[in-house]
């Protein structure tokens, strides 16, 4: 087990470098001038080269990388270029918004995926399964900035029961303000604003959590060791879940971990259709300006989430199944 969780250390690190890498190297391969897009064609050559140098786009561009990844390693990714602010600054302000909308699409898609693909495998070619999976499928197929639009053409041109865009006050600091001063009324307005583009961004993974959790669970079902737990006596609740479901749940906890890079991907067009304010909207925000450190800054910050969580992931299916870390 320590040589599985020191083996998966080490390739998350690597995952880390080279994403850094191939990040530092489109950048730089992007055509243009960066000193003349941020001063524009009224600048002097001797502006121009005076950014060149601050910027250190005059040095080699190992020396440029060598000393890149020496900033990161401090926790320095430099200042906006544009906004004139350190960047990990804006990232940190940012970095809530987007955690809370993928906790909650992800909660979504495991609470109602999971729930779909318990009942469809229990009442398999039922009409329930039959709507399930044209649900699964509509969900699959359908882009998020399409379901985004018509989700706020319905829930909130139409029928205004959601609001369509913002954030509100943000469900982790309404929390704070219940626990703090009982002040409930800014958690109601923040789950209200929270529903309508987590439902939007977890609709793929829930459609992918439904299927699998049937498939999953009518492959488990028929195993001896459940017809086992039936010729006991047991109650088919029970033989659910106490035998069946824990197994095979198992392969579902690869594909959330899996999901968690589709949700951050994701984000990125859903808070720009909803204007939520988190780092996959400034993610556009600093492409569109060609702002080179915030650029660098938000897809390390996004590559390492990712790579944290499919590493507590590969944990959790370790712990559920250790002849993995056998194997």
């Amino acid at each position: 087990m320590a040589t599985y969780v020191i083996r998966r250390l080490l390739q998350t690190l690597i995952v880390i470098f080279g994403v850094l890498l191939l990040t530092f190297t489109l950048v730089h391969l992007i055509p243009g001038d960066p000193a003349l897009v941020i001063l524009g064609t009224d600048s002097t050559p001797e502006e121009l080269e005076r950014l060149r140098h601050l910027l250190e786009l005059d040095q080699p561009l190992p020396l440029q990388f060598a000393n890149y990844m020496g900033r990161v390693v401090r926790g320095d990714f430099g200042d906006s270029i544009f906004q004139h602010e350190p960047v990990l600054k804006l990232i940190l302000e940012r970095l809530p918004a987007t955690v809370e909308l993928t906790l909650a699409a992800m909660l979504i898609a495991i609470v109602v995926g999971g729930i779909m693909g318990i009942i469809s495998a229990t009442r398999p070619y039922s009409w329930f399964d039959s709507v399930s999976s044209v649900f699964a499928l509509a969900g699959v197929a359908m882009p998020v900035f399409w379901l985004g639009m018509l989700a706020i053409l319905i829930f909130s041109l139409e029928l205004n029961w959601l609001p369509s865009f913002g954030r509100g006050q943000g469900v982790f600091p309404s929390l704070v303000s219940v626990f703090t001063q009982g002040n409930a009324g800014p958690l109601g307005d923040s789950i209200r604003h929270l529903i309508l583009p987590a439902a939007v961004l977890g609709a793929f993974s829930m459609a992918i959590i439904a299927r699998l959790v049937r498939s999953s669970l009518l492959e488990v079902v028929n195993l001896d060791y459940v017809r086992t737990a039936r010729a006991k006596g047991l109650s088919e609740r029970a033989v659910l879940f106490r035998h069946a479901l824990r197994n095979a749940l198992i392969p579902v906890v690869t594909v959330v971990g899996l999901q968690v890079g589709v949700l951050l991907g994701g984000a990125v067009i859903a808070e720009t259709i909803f204007a939520w304010p988190g780092i996959g909207r400034l993610l556009i925000s600093a492409i569109s300006q060609r702002d080179y450190p915030l650029v660098q800054g938000l897809v390390f910050v996004i590559a390492l989430m990712v790579s944290l969580v499919n590493l507590a992931v590969d944990l959790l299916y370790v712990w559920l199944n250790p002849r993995v870390a056998a194997n």
